[in-house]
């Protein structure tokens, strides 16, 4: 079999102006650039500079400034940021995300002229009066970016729903600014086809509407008919000029995240990630949890605290994981999971209207019972996994972390307070180990630091199930093999191979993920896993890695159950693939200027 050719794109720098080398730049480049005597003479490499960068991000005074200072240098010197980023991982990535995303998103309108040059573009703002001329816009993009760089992925939101934050308009473009740059730091995007875009169709927060410096337009929010009329626009001309770019949805509000996803999922290219992302990263954990908890699967009582979009995407995904993995029926799956909102515990005959993404795990075996909180709730249920997705800072306070670790006296407790920013988190990793007598399986949404266990040397590390463990290898793996869809078997292939990557030393421990030091290393690997589940579905249409796959077939290639694995040979392909930044004058100018 005569196998395709690879494609051409060949991850290599982004196209530089000379100036980009800054201190490493070659006398002969400064003389040849009528730069002699303009710039200091010392000529330096590049640790030179990582260094200086890094002692500059240490010297200021707060996350935000490190956040501004981080934005400036990204958008200056964009090889030297990565180089820090990729360093200082563990350290960085809280700051150019969660939790401090948040803050920066609070701000943005504030801090917007100090996050880059005036003439550096960092995306798209397309405001709701503006959609008619999605042509031109793009044309406007296409115009101020180098030729060659056609965006292969975009992150967008309309801002109306950030974090645990709400409705932040304009300012929620910090979001998919801060997602693309963990694509590109996790997986290996080519930064310079990473396209962040901001649907400025008004807010309903009366403070940005009546702050003299809020950057977006002042109205509010559409009703739905406008609202899916412009985005039917705006996503018509964005597919048009670039055919097969990977769509990723990012924080709308619940009805319009479920509602995007379903209009558009079989129409292009498209992943939303706090319904399919928060779901796969969860159950990735979830299936570490269930090894270690002591209770086998199809004992397991779960209760989530909280009913939007990303709760009911993580329960839908590990109902699907009982039924495939586990051969529970669909109904007996689907009962073992409880949700409180605002009102208490969802029930088919609690008396209100109920939202259409509720329906499905709504009790209709509690016969008079109705828990009106999660005190209540958790009498009722008795849980072994207590899942937190309600923005309720501290909500799982003292007395209920007791008392799931009395419920649970015989197994470990399963503890997810998956709510971002820390602000939102509902309990700390601290505070569910002291109260459960350091029994807990935990998982945050948000970086905690570690817990050293008071008189001894063992120090825990908190589980964190950040979406960045899978949406950035999804997004690689959808470049390379350009699937015509993204089904929800390859979002749960995607869950196996994370789970699959953890190390012998951490299963040891007790961690739920794998360390973040190690996630280039594990995107490739769940990368690999996606490929392969595209091919074995036939929705892949990059005939390079269909042939490559065919001719490499994973052990378990004749399965019906996405598994997660992958062959040794596309793991070293997808790692060939992926883009880093420049580590010397040489990579970025290869030939004398």
């Amino acid at each position: 079999m005569v196998t395709a050719a690879k494609p051409t794109s060949t991850p290599v720098s982004p196209p530089s102006k000379p100036q980009s080398m800054g201190t490493a730049m070659p006398y002969e480049t400064r003389t040849a650039l009528h730069l002699k005597g303009l710039v200091p003479s010392a000529v330096e490499n590049f640790a030179a500079q990582d260094a200086r960068a890094y002692e500059q991000l240490k010297n200021k005074g707060s996350d935000l400034e490190k956040y501004i200072f981080l934005s400036w240098l990204r958008n200056t010197n964009l090889n030297l940021f990565y180089r820090l980023v990729l360093s200082h991982l563990k350290e960085i990535a809280p700051i150019i995300y969660t939790p401090t995303v948040g803050q920066a998103c609070q701000e943005f309108s504030h801090i917007y002229p100090f996050l880059a040059p005036p003439s550096a573009v960092d995306g798209l703002y397309i405001p709701l009066n503006e959609v008619d001329s999605i042509d031109e816009i793009i044309e406007n993009y296409r115009a101020s970016i180098p030729e060659g760089c056609k965006p292969e992925t975009t992150v967008i939101t309309d801002g109306s729903r950030i974090l645990g934050l709400g409705d932040l308009g304009m300012n929620g473009m910090g979001i998919p600014v801060g997602k693309l740059q963990l694509y590109v730091a996790a997986a290996g995007l080519d930064p310079t086809r990473c396209l962040p875009i901001v649907l400025d169709f008004g807010t309903d927060n009366a403070k940005y509407l009546e702050d003299p410096l809020y950057l977006g337009i002042r109205q509010k929010r559409p009703d739905d008919k406008e609202f899916y009329a412009a985005t039917e626009k705006v996503l018509n001309g964005l597919t048009a000029a670039f055919p097969g770019i990977f769509i990723q949805f990012e924080d709308f509000n619940t009805p319009h995240a479920f509602g995007l996803l379903e209009q558009w999922r079989h129409r292009t290219l498209c992943f939303n990630d706090d319904i399919q992302g928060t779901g796969s990263v969860i159950l990735a954990g979830f299936i570490s949890a269930i090894k270690l908890a002591g209770i086998p699967a199809q004992d397991q009582r779960v209760l989530f605290v909280g009913a939007g979009s990303a709760g009911v995407g993580v329960a839908k995904q590990l109902v699907d994981y009982l039924i495939i993995e586990h051969n529970i029926p669909e109904k007996q799956a689907k009962a073992m999971f409880w949700f409180a909102d605002s009102r208490g515990i969802i029930t088919a005959n609690r008396g209100d209207t109920l939202a259409d993404h509720k329906v499905y795990f709504a009790r209709e075996d509690n016969g008079d019972t109705q828990c009106k909180d999660l005190d209540e709730a958790l009498e009722y249920v008795k849980p072994t996994a207590l899942i937190g997705l309600s923005t309720i800072y501290k909500a799982f306070n003292e007395k209920i972390l007791t008392r799931m670790n009395e419920i649970n006296s015989q197994a470990r407790p399963i503890i997810f307070p998956l709510s971002n920013p820390q602000t939102k988190a509902e309990c700390t990793f601290e505070e569910a180990m002291r109260f459960t007598n350091n029994r807990v399986l935990f998982a945050s949404g948000t970086a905690f630091p570690s817990y050293t266990i008071p008189g001894t040397d063992d120090t825990r590390v908190p589980g964190q199930g950040n979406n960045m463990y899978v949406f950035p290898p999804i997004g690689l793996g959808a470049k390379l093999a350009r699937p015509t869809k993204i089904t929800d078997s390859m979002i749960f292939a995607v869950s196996k191979a994370l789970s699959n990557t953890l190390s012998d030393e951490e299963i040891a421990r007790g961690e739920l993920y794998p360390r973040i030091e190690r996630i280039r290393e594990t995107s490739a690997q769940v990368a690999a896993a996606f490929i392969h589940q595209a091919v074995r579905e036939g929705t892949a249409q990059d005939q390079y890695w269909i042939d490559l796959v065919n001719a490499n077939p994973a052990l378990s290639a004749t399965s019906d159950t996405p598994d997660g694995t992958y062959s040794q040979a596309i793991l070293d392909e997808v790692k060939s693939s992926m883009w880093a930044p420049a580590e010397s004058v040489q990579q970025l100018f290869p030939t004398k200027l």
